[in-house]
């Protein structure tokens, strides 16, 4: 069985591409939702298991593009974890 978590971070434009590339190889990201001060949506990025290196080039571009006119924004990311792994079970 899998539950989704949502975790949110505050971050400034210069710092956004950097705290998106970490939060992506940590891994277990299903998605990615950067919104602007006021928490409107600007990207809404969803990922699969296995996308790296060369695949997410679209996205660094969009992110750095989006850092660059942005002050400061949030980023929300959803997690899948399995909890059967969590029980030990998995």
């Amino acid at each position: 069985m899998n539950e989704e978590n949502i975790e949110e971070f505050k971050v400034r434009g210069e710092e956004l591409l950097a705290k998106v590339k970490e939060l992506v190889r940590e891994g277990n990201v299903r998605r990615v939702i950067i919104a602007n001060e006021e928490g409107d949506t600007i990207i809404e990025v969803p990922l699969t298991v296995g996308v790296v290196g060369a695949l997410l080039l679209p996205v660094w571009v969009a992110v750095g593009a989006i850092a660059a006119v942005v002050a400061d924004c949030t980023i929300r990311i959803e997690r899948t974890e399995d909890s059967a792994e969590e029980n030990g079970n998995g």
